[in-house]
């Protein structure tokens, strides 16, 4: 099973069309979500949304979403959760 991409900054770009967190189309969110979406697509739209991003954006993804492989949840929701208490 390949880690979804979301990294809970879900707030798409009006100009670009893609989310500002995981640089996912909404189309692409909605495969994702989709049980025949192969392991394959997957692994390639993870290179896509990279590509896509640029330096900073790229570095704060890195960091999040080794996170979640690590812990099962973004560190951007994890810092949420833990100023909510």
């Amino acid at each position: 099973m390949i880690t979804s991409p979301c990294i809970s900054i879900c707030k798409m770009d009006p100009d670009t069309g893609f989310c500002q967190g995981c640089a996912r189309s909404s189309q692409e969110k909605i495969l994702w979500k989709n049980n025949d979406t192969t392991d394959k697509w997957k692994l390639n739209n993870l290179k896509d949304i990279q590509d896509r991003m640029n330096y900073q954006t790229l570095k704060i993804f890195k960091e999040s979403y080794k996170f979640k492989l690590k812990n099962g949840i973004s560190l951007i929701k994890k810092k949420k959760l833990n100023e909510q208490k």
